[in-house]
């Protein structure tokens, strides 16, 4: 599409101070970037580049603690910098937008989609009537193709998936036709296929409306998808900008490298071959799951019709000892349930799972305390991990005191477990919030450990991470895992990530396990048209 000569936005010579306790000295310093009209502009970087502070000093968001020092930031010739909160509230919605990272956090849950979106038009365009409003929400949400426009306009954000959420988020910020729109992290936590589907609209409005585009993004593989240009941050300053495939097949600056080195490729090759006694063991079984299944019954009104819900079908498989295992899908395919009946944390509907021997499913008292040391997992989000106001040498020692283990063994062991996890000691008498999203999770893994279980399950632990920690993360639980002769299932939606850490995967949908087998075969030759589509959708098959 054509694009204009002078930019839609032009930020020069930014510069945003951080509080003295901060760890340096500006968020961002000198920052110079400008889209065109018709033009989208990824900018990338890890969490604590000023991604993010950029984007908010632009639309007048920033939080009191950071304070713009220097520079200019004009859309076309306003200077936004100069503006009153009052006049930048007028330039919010009308002339720029956003849509930001986490919908469900960004709308109102106790508002309905309709009402949110009616308040933009009565906001903005106070001589619209009732039924004008009612018309042009019915539009909007037909613009970003959300199914049956005239339900989700009644319904709350509670009730809609992460996309359809992500979808509402978009329509609200392109109600009023907005010059520039900027996407702070769109599809970080989304399916490929939904991903697919949101970035594929963000096109469509760019090219039917001719709005300049920022997207901030840590995905590579988004770039390569959407992006005409990209500006690379790190620590406040743009290391480097320029053309996609200059910057994706040419890098210039070592941050650049080192942030494409780490995405995760899709494998290609078989492990190398277990010795006898590895596979021997691998060969015996120490999970077996056999028609394990989760249906949910519920009634509306006292009168009302039961509604049932099959959210696990029968699910049947091995796992052999030292195994790791893949189990991927959307969200909604049955995964977190698979893995939530496993663990207990919600009762199987039916069904059985013997570990090491046993029926797990059955145990009770002392008997099912022992089996559940040999199983632990680690949750997605490692800031909701944590107890806040726990030290980390409280939240490790907890599962041991829980065991009755000597209070010194324990320590001895939890210093162990920090320093495999390649994290200091010294963090036992800190506090969570002291720490960055990877060390986090690499204390998560470590309070898995502290029980020295056979079984180690990682829902999502990595999605949530920047590329370069989550490599460093998914390299320290291969590393563990042959360390500790562990078994793992490792959940996940990313298959890339699937493919570097796995031997085996299960692709699950709508609570249905559709294909299984050795993950380069099913990767390579998939066979059921559910895991094509999830190949399809992979971002920057053209690049990775």
């Amino acid at each position: 599409m054509a694009r204009q000569n002078d930019p839609v936005l032009k930020i020069s010579d930014l510069s945003v101070t951080l509080p003295q306790s901060g760890e340096r000295r500006f968020a961002v310093k000198d920052v110079n970037l400008s889209v065109s009209a018709g033009e989208i502009l990824c900018v990338v970087g890890e969490s604590g580049s000023g991604k993010s502070v950029t984007a908010f000093a632009s639309m007048g968001l920033l939080p009191r603690a950071l304070q713009v020092t220097a520079g200019s930031i004009h859309l076309g010739n306003q200077d936004l910098l100069r503006l009153s909160e009052r006049a930048h509230r007028n330039v919010r919605g009308a002339k720029m937008s956003m849509v930001f990272q986490e919908p469900m956090s960004a709308l109102n849950p106790a508002y309905t989609i309709g009402n949110q979106i009616t308040e933009i038009f009565a906001r903005h365009r106070p001589e619209m009537s009732a039924s004008e409003r009612k018309t042009k929400v019915r539009d909007m949400l037909e613009m970003v193709h959300m199914p049956t426009p005239d339900q989700i306009v009644n319904a709350y954000p509670g009730q809609l998936s992460g996309g359809q959420r992500q979808r509402v988020m978009i329509a609200m910020a392109m109600a009023l036709s907005p010059k520039l729109l900027i996407a702070d992290e769109p599809t970080t936590a989304l399916d490929v296929t939904t991903q697919a589907h949101i970035l594929e609209l963000i096109r469509q409005l760019r090219d039917q409306h001719g709005m300049a585009v920022i997207m901030i993004t840590h995905d590579f593989g988004v770039v390569s998808d959407i992006a005409d240009r990209v500006a690379v941050m790190e620590k406040g300053l743009v290391v480097e900008e320029g053309a996609t495939t200059d910057i994706l097949n040419n890098p210039s600056h070592q941050y650049t490298k080192r942030l494409i080195a780490a995405i995760p490729r899709m494998r290609t090759h078989r492990s190398t071959g277990k010795n006898p006694l590895e596979r021997a063991l691998s060969e015996q079984p120490i999970l077996s799951v056999k028609n394990l299944q989760k249906t949910y019954i519920t009634r509306q009104g006292i009168f009302g019709h039961r509604r049932v819900v099959k959210a696990l079908k029968p699910a049947t498989f091995d796992i052999g000892r030292g195994e790791a295992i893949a189990i991927v899908g959307e969200s909604g395919s049955g995964k977190s349930t698979l893995v939530n009946c496993m663990m207990r944390l919600v009762d199987a509907s039916a069904g059985n799972m013997m570990l090491n021997g046993a029926d797990f499913l059955q145990a009770k008292g002392e008997a099912l305390r022992a089996q559940r040391r040999d199983m632990q997992i680690v949750f997605q989000d490692p800031y909701s991990s944590l107890n806040p106001r726990k030290t980390i040498r409280e939240a490790l020692l907890q599962g041991s005191r829980n065991f009755a283990m000597p209070l010194e063994a324990a320590e001895l062991h939890a210093r162990s477990l920090l320093s495999m996890v390649k994290m200091d000691v010294a963090a036992l008498d800190r506090l969570p919030n002291q720490f960055s999203g990877g060390q986090r999770q690499r204390i998560c893994i470590a309070r898995a450990l502290m029980l020295q279980p056979k079984i180690l399950i990682a829902d999502e632990a990595v999605s949530a991470l920047d590329v370069s920690v989550q490599a460093e993360v998914l390299q320290l639980l291969s590393s563990i895992r042959k360390q500790m002769s562990l078994t793992l299932l490792f959940v996940t939606h990313d298959l890339r990530v699937a493919s570097q850490v796995c031997e085996k995967v299960i692709v699950m949908q709508q609570g249905d396990i559709v294909e299984t087998g050795d993950i380069v075969d099913v990767f390579e030759r998939p066979q059921h048209p559910y895991t094509k589509t999830l190949l399809e959708a992979l971002p920057g098959k053209g690049f990775l």
